[in-house]
């Protein structure tokens, strides 16, 4: 290893450096958007895996030419925080022939 180990001395360096550069203001609301993309992300990934799960456990029918096989999602925000909600429409594969 070329740098060593990071000890504590070093990382209260490195927040001292981050306070310094983005200010003690906009710390909160950046550790907050990063929270709520956590949150996204962490619900995306339980719904896909879901998805999945009921895709391997669903019948192999295919979809009728006419009918519409994208279904309507509504990622949920934090309690309290409904501004974020939002419907969210999942693409159909265009690439079937």
């Amino acid at each position: 290893m070329l740098f060593g180990k990071i000890g504590v001395p070093e990382i209260l360096l490195i927040l001292v450096v981050v306070l310094l550069l983005f200010g003690a203001k906009k710390l909160p609301d950046m550790a907050r958007s990063l929270g709520k993309s956590a949150r996204i992300l962490k619900s995306e990934a339980k719904a896909m895996k879901s998805d999945g799960q009921q895709q391997q456990n669903a019948p192999a029918d295919p979809p009728h030419p006419g009918q519409d096989d994208a279904t309507h999602r509504t990622i949920q925000a934090a309690p309290g925080d409904v501004t974020s909600s939002r419907p969210v429409s999942e693409p159909s594969d265009t690439t079937k022939r």
